[in-house]
């Protein structure tokens, strides 16, 4: 009786097992998975000038890592359906002791020629994370002939360098494919790369509420507006570096940038590089580079990057669209004058990583034309005909006076309040207002993209091309005579243009953006605006947080081989240069966002059109925060843990006959016993 009673709980035990393995299985083999590590580099505050170099380096080196770890995931699709335990076993624990080992040698860098920094040793750890794609069956449209192209996606005849194989038309190999095992992914993760975007990624901004407020000048405001004109990266200026936070690491960005402004950023450019470079903006004077992730069509285009890392090797797939238009405005501050930006100052806005870093730090904003009072934070418009795409960056305003850099390369700015005051002691700075318009068509949703192909922005591989994670990079290279004109033009209220010389304003319409409006749309919403007011108010508002962003998560792997890897030129974006001085990160408090949700109705012509509509952002630069990104809190929501499916008694499975077995030895237990109190009587 108990050995019978015994197999029928085990074989209940083992079918609940079997079905939880059977899900997460599912997840990781239809590709809808990522890879979720805390970043190691927000939480280095401060770097001594002796130990930068070789900390760069291995904060870049933990970014290869994670690539690499991603790209072996798709690549394992069939490895991960036969044993649910082999994402664990075979990649997230090598990952980790590649980055404890890489974290120790951070720690031992620092600690040669300053304190070491503590409680870093946890951040080894990476998880396994649902992608939420899951749901999505890019089926036809991501997996079949896009636009009329006759590019058949083919998950068979692909390679193992990170992205699917195209047989466009003639049936050749471009050499960006992932493994065969990758062939069931594109249902899953959708997208030319494999690796996003989806359906789900995209909304009908018809369907967003008006989400956008701008903080009230006071008396003493800074009204004026100071612009420059520097193209739009019409000769081709890419590469997948970031001298910001990789500095001699090739490839740290693992995606493209566009550049506009200095034409000699690269990962090797010394200040001094920067400095005497050439530049493609029309005053000579502004030798600034401004550079951001490119757009792509998903439509099955070989670009230059194709076969190379940062492009085709990465996910970073599809025809490269320069912008129609880019427009670089310099506000004041609503309740203040602004000092002078130091020369060289570097700021990121948003963050590369806020698909799982969440969004403390993201920054994102996309709009259409005509419709700029509707900001989405982690969802690409869907603009109707005759309206454009829009990007819209707001930097940080706030400067703490002393350094033009940080250890995580946000500590030294920060955005104002709410209110555009600027906390903890720091100055306002004229507030760079980013804006690149895009003629691209809305995508066919309901054929995933094969009418008219899905759009994404470059990102690390294990980002998913998710829009939340847009970033704008910026380094101030103007003349100090240019500068002083900008602030002087700024706090005198008038409307100045770098081309015609900061004189040169008409001195009438203060505030006013500075030529380069849109082109007209067909409607204007109410409330709404065609980017013709004053850049600080126009509904661009990017500095709150209004739509929700995934939890970072972190659930400490466990075993695993201790697989140490030497630096490498390689890196990532969002990894931190260091610095030997930086200041206290703002008071968090300051500009958090304070919003309520509302879920606003799905648009008919979208089918994932369900857009978190938070309160309003409260101007520009007010809602985000300014330091470093939290440590990562467990979510169980959103973690996979897959659990071994064979060697134990979940081989039993779903199968009945063990679960019989045991019923009938219960039952002639029981009968026997029977048997034997009658005898007895």
């Amino acid at each position: 009786m108990l050995g019978g009673g015994g197999l029928v709980a085990a074989n209940v035990y083992a079918t609940a097992s079997e079905s939880g393995q059977t899900q997460a299985g599912q997840v990781l083999a239809s590709g809808a998975a990522t890879i979720d590590c805390p970043d190691v580099g927000s939480q280095l505050t401060a770097v001594p000038d002796e130990a930068k170099a070789e900390v760069d380096k291995e904060l870049a080196l933990l970014d290869k890592q994670i690539a690499e770890a991603y790209q072996r995931l798709q690549q394992s699709t069939q490895a991960i359906q036969q044993d649910g335990a082999f994402a664990e076993n075979s990649i997230m624990n090598p990952l980790k002791e590649k980055r404890a080992a890489t974290i120790e040698r951070i720690a031992i860098a620092v600690d040669r020629v300053g304190d070491r920094p503590q409680g870093l040793e946890p951040f080894a750890a990476c998880i396994l994370r649902a992608s939420g794609n899951q749901g999505e069956q890019g089926g036809d449209g991501q997996n079949g002939d896009q636009g009329g192209e006759s590019q058949q996606q083919d998950g068979d005849n692909q390679d193992n360098q990170g992205q699917d194989g195209q047989n466009q038309g003639e049936g050749q190999d471009n050499g960006q494919g992932q493994g065969d095992e990758q062939g069931d992914q594109q249902g899953g993760n959708g997208g030319q790369g494999g690796n996003g975007p989806v359906a789900a990624d995209f909304v009908d901004i018809k369907s967003v509420q008006p989400n956008v407020q701008s903080a009230r000048k006071q008396g003493n405001a800074s009204r004026g507006t100071f612009s420059t004109a520097c193209g739009v990266n019409a000769n081709g200026l890419f590469n997948s570096d970031n001298v910001i936070v990789a500095p001699g690491v090739t490839n740290g960005a693992h995606h493209f940038h566009d550049y506009v402004g200095n034409q000699d950023n690269n990962a090797f450019a010394s200040d001094q590089d920067l400095a005497n470079g050439d530049t493609s903006c029309e005053n000579k004077g502004d030798k600034s580079s401004y550079f951001w992730p490119v757009i792509r069509l998903q439509n099955g285009a070989e670009e230059q990057d194709a076969g190379s890392p940062g492009g085709g090797i990465e996910g970073n797939a599809g025809e490269i669209v320069t912008p129609k238009q880019v427009t670089m405005t310099f506000v004041g501050n609503p309740q203040s004058k602004v000092t002078e930006m130091p020369k060289l100052l570097r700021i990121i806005t948003g963050d590369a990583k806020a698909f799982v870093n969440g969004n403390a730090n993201a920054n994102a904003s996309w709009s259409c034309t005509g419709f700029e009072d509707r900001q989405l934070k982690d969802k690409y418009p869907l603009c109707p005909q005759g309206s454009d795409v829009v990007r819209t960056f707001k930097f940080q305003s706030c400067w703490d006076g002393n350094n033009i850099d940080s250890a995580n390369h946000r500590t030294h700015v920060a955005f104002a309040d709410a209110n555009g005051v600027c906390g903890n002691g720091f100055k306002a700075i004229p507030q760079l207002v980013q804006r690149i318009v895009y003629d691209i068509d809305a995508p066919s949703l309901n054929d995933g993209g094969r009418t008219t192909p899905l759009f994404a922005v470059d990102s690390f591989p294990e980002q998913l091309h998710k829009p939340v994670t847009d970033h704008g990079d910026f380094i101030n290279v103007f003349d100090e005579d240019l500068m002083g004109e900008m602030v002087d033009c700024i706090n005198g209220g008038r409307k100045c243009d770098a081309a015609d010389g900061a004189g040169d304003g008409d001195g009438g319409g203060a505030g006013e953006e500075p030529g380069n409006s849109p082109s007209p749309t067909p409607e204007n919403p109410p409330g709404g605006n065609n980017g013709d007011d004053d850049p600080a108010d126009n509904g661009n508002g990017n500095g709150g947080e209004n739509t929700p962003s995934p939890t970072p998560t972190a659930t400490a792997p466990s075993g695993g081989n201790n697989q140490d890897e030497e630096p490498a030129d390689n890196g990532a974006e969002n990894t931190e240069k260091p610095s030997s001085d930086s200041t206290q990160a703002p008071d968090p408090a300051d500009g958090e966002d304070k919003g309520n949700g509302e879920t606003v109705p799905k648009a008919e012509t979208s089918p994932s059109a369900v857009q978190s509509d938070e309160a309003a952002a409260t101007g520009g630069d007010d809602n985000d925060l300014g330091g470093a990104v939290p440590g990562p809190e467990p979510s169980s929501a959103s973690v996979l843990e897959p659990q071994a499916t064979s060697g134990g008694l979940a081989d039993t499975g779903t199968q009945l006959w063990p679960a019989a077995a045991g019923a009938l030895l219960l039952l002639a237990g029981f009968v026997l016993l029977r048997r034997i109190n009658s005898r007895q009587t």
